[in-house]
């Protein structure tokens, strides 16, 4: 038994309930979540969460797609940049609920070594997390990484190797909260200079042709020219949530 309430979500839609039954259910769910969340905002259960009912009812929408009950959602998910994402320990909770394993192999605060293993399947995933592969995402800088680096490293895992098994269950909220933390799909998010009409607009302007560096090597008294090409270093994506937050 995990610490995440759920319930069933596993039963079929029976195959002659029309559509329109479906959303008249959903309707009167999320009417009912309305009711619950203007019971909980004005309360210090709420955390984050207070004075924002219109938050706390998204919230828990969003929790109870996938089987969680109110009070879970409110301590299992964040809302980053507009999207919600489950806490680490939440999304192994959905996972293992679900009759999926998720292990922790090895764990330290430099290294992070992670498997799952589907429901009635033989094979495991294994995943690996270090802070060289934090370092090339541009990670480490991060309080919380600087803070404790063991605990983000097992957050990354998590979500990559949920994904990995059991992405079914996930559905909309396939990244943990660590991962989307000033992050998208697990890549970063460059700054984006405001849009400038004017610049867009304006013709191009006429440039002389610029000359190619090159380098000379002689060999044999005979010249060969060589152009000079200047090489940039990628981040590595997190996979396979390039490529999926914090």
């Amino acid at each position: 038994m995990t610490e995440i309430a759920t319930r069933d979500t596993t039963a079929p839609v029976p195959a002659n309930q029309p559509i329109g039954s479906s959303l008249e259910t959903w309707a009167r769910e999320a009417a009912a979540i309305s009711g619950i969340a203007q019971a909980i905002a004005g309360t210090t259960l709420a955390g984050a969460y207070r004075g924002k009912r219109d938050e706390i009812v998204a919230v828990v929408l969003a929790g109870h797609e996938l089987g969680l009950q109110p009070m879970t959602s409110l301590k299992s998910i964040d809302v980053i940049q507009g999207q919600p994402a489950l806490r680490a320990h939440a999304m192994r909770g959905i996972v293992q609920a679900q009759g999926h394993e998720v292990e922790v192999v090895e764990s330290t605060p430099t290294y992070c070594k992670m498997r799952g293993r589907r429901k009635g399947s033989e094979a495991w995933q294994e995943v690996e997390w270090d802070l060289d592969r934090a370092r090339l995402l541009g990670l480490l800088n991060k309080d919380q990484w600087k803070k404790q680096p063991k605990t983000m490293l097992i957050a990354r895992a998590t979500g990559e190797v949920c994904r990995l098994i059991a992405s079914d269950a996930l559905h909309g909220m396939p990244y943990v909260a660590e991962e989307l933390e000033s992050t998208v799909h697990a890549e970063l998010v460059p700054q984006q200079a405001p849009l400038n009409i004017a610049a867009l607009t304006a013709p191009a302007p006429i440039t002389a042709p610029v000359d190619t560096d090159y380098t000379v090597t002689r060999e044999n008294d005979e010249t060969e020219w060589e152009e000079v090409e200047s090489s940039t270093d990628w981040p590595e994506a997190a996979q396979p949530g390039a490529g999926a937050v914090a």
